[in-house]
């Protein structure tokens, strides 16, 4: 990652030796091989809050606010809006989709979520940060509708591969630092 994150360096330099493979897996998944780098942080970000990691979450926007410039705000706020949303979708949508009875997939959901369509980045940004969370919950519904909307807006699997790294390693950073 191009932008320095000494936040989230302290963060990794605490994880014990025990954990040196996540301290580097850390590093590598935040360079962005196929995001930018207001992309990676977002969807570091939206992970950490997702897996309720206040210390990383507090690290993460830290190292945005302080590297994004103009594009923080908006970053910070689709990261929190994208794991509350899917904190909600994911356990609607998993519950659906493992009863898999006609009878509920016919009724209306009646859940707010508009912010995913008008997101203050961008559909793409939030899209990846959503992916990730979905990941995290193991949401197969969802994995599969954010994936095939990324794809749609020619996002490459490779991007949609980095956003689902990026999320595991933040939960197994989340993990370590207890």
């Amino acid at each position: 990652m191009s932008l320095a994150t000494p936040a989230l360096d302290a963060c990794r330099d605490a994880l014990p030796d025990d954990l040196k493979d996540i301290r580097l897996n850390l590093a590598a998944v935040l360079a962005g091989e196929n995001l930018q780098p207001s992309q990676a942080l977002g969807v570091a970000l939206a992970a950490a809050r997702f897996v309720r990691a206040a210390r990383l979450t507090a690290a993460l926007e830290a190292d945005a606010r302080g590297g994004l410039g103009e594009a923080a705000a908006a970053v910070v706020s689709d990261a929190m809006a994208a794991a509350g949303l899917m904190a909600m979708n994911t356990v609607y949508y998993r519950f659906r989709h493992m009863l898999g009875k006609e009878s509920y997939q016919a009724r209306s959901p009646r859940l707010r979520m508009s912010r995913m369509a008008q997101p203050a980045t961008s559909k793409a940004d939030f899209e990846l940060m959503s992916l990730g969370c979905a990941a995290l919950a193991g949401c197969e519904a969802c994995i599969r509708n954010h994936e095939a909307s990324l794809v749609h807006l020619g996002v490459g699997e490779e991007a949609c591969h980095d956003a689902v790294r990026i999320a595991a390693v933040v939960n197994a950073t989340a993990v370590g630092l207890g």
